[in-house]
């Protein structure tokens, strides 16, 4: 009995459970790629070594990660969509990670988002995913907070206008502002890689609709793509001038209200920006949320 209890109790544990947090450090008897990937395979399907008493915000801090040499990425192949049944672990929904909730899809055909990704390699290498496979830096993987798991998506730079399919198989990245977090090889893929983050657009697939007759890329034509911070959407045009006064006395930068329809109702939009880069975008999000206002949904145009 004290075993079931025991194996239960994990069990509500991985529901959330992203890549863990303590493993041993691979054999340097090979390369690097080699060692950790032999390593991987040396854990076994069914073996679980993560340290779960650390807590969950823990996981997904920014620092301390790191990343092998640079990689050649034109060796690796996509993932090929295809229908997979549904995770057991880590499709609760809704289900909140640092005071925010969030809540899983049904499917990843429909979805199409822009925001910022992110990546995150070697910290994380070798360590479960919340679907409990073990995550490998080296394929075309990534982390959603809303996309099930697994699902497919292609993500596309919208700087560089390269492109990536990956296959989803994680939770994250529970950071302000982020929309999708890339293994190091995707990030490699189309251009994250090294300099941190960028600007994207995420296409769910779906695995039934032959790869050819998805829509095209984004097509950069021109310019450097705007971020901006979406404070509020009002139907009452009086409530959306108020909180755009108040955001241009705190002087965050230039304050955009404008219309637009949301769910067949007409809205009054205020944003903050253009901002000129994604540090910016995080450093006036904390001064939004310290005034007292709600976090902020980052837009890119």
């Amino acid at each position: 009995m004290r075993a079931l209890r025991a194996a239960a109790a994990l069990a509500a544990i991985l529901l959330l459970a992203g890549c863990g947090s303590h493993r041993t450090k691979p054999s340097h008897g090979g390369s690097r790629q080699d060692g950790a990937r032999d390593q991987s395979r040396s854990r076994g399907g069914d073996a679980f070594h993560d340290d779960l008493s650390k807590p969950q915000g823990s996981r997904y801090r920014d620092g301390e990660d790191s990343v092998p040499p640079p990689l050649d990425v034109s060796q690796l192949v996509e993932p090929v969509p295809k229908a997979e049944p549904r995770s057991l672990y880590g499709n609760k929904s809704p289900y909140t990670v640092r005071g925010q909730t969030y809540r899983v899809l049904p499917s990843a055909r429909g979805y199409d988002e822009r925001g910022i990704a992110s990546f995150y390699g070697n910290k994380f290498h070798g360590y479960k995913t919340s679907s409990l496979e073990t995550y490998d830096m080296y394929a075309f993987s990534a982390a959603s907070t809303t996309l099930p798991l697994p699902s497919y998506a292609r993500v596309t730079n919208l700087e560089t206008g390269k492109s990536v399919i990956v296959r989803v198989n994680d939770r994250g990245p529970f950071h302000d502002n982020r929309l999708i977090d890339l293994s190091y090889a995707a990030a490699v893929k189309i251009g994250i890689w090294p300099k941190g983050t960028g600007l994207v657009e995420v296409r769910g697939i779906d695995p039934g609709q032959p790869l050819q007759e998805l829509p095209p890329p984004t097509v950069v034509t021109s310019g450097h793509p705007g971020i901006y911070l979406q404070v509020g959407a009002f139907a009452d045009a009086d409530n959306a001038d108020r909180l755009a006064q108040r955001l241009r006395r705190a002087n965050l930068g230039a304050v955009q209200v404008s219309e637009a329809v949301i769910n067949g109702q007409r809205v009054r939009r205020v944003r903050v920006g253009p901002l000129a880069s994604v540090d910016r975008a995080d450093q006036v999000t904390t001064r939004i949320e310290g005034m007292g206002l709600p976090r902020p949904q980052v837009a890119v145009d």
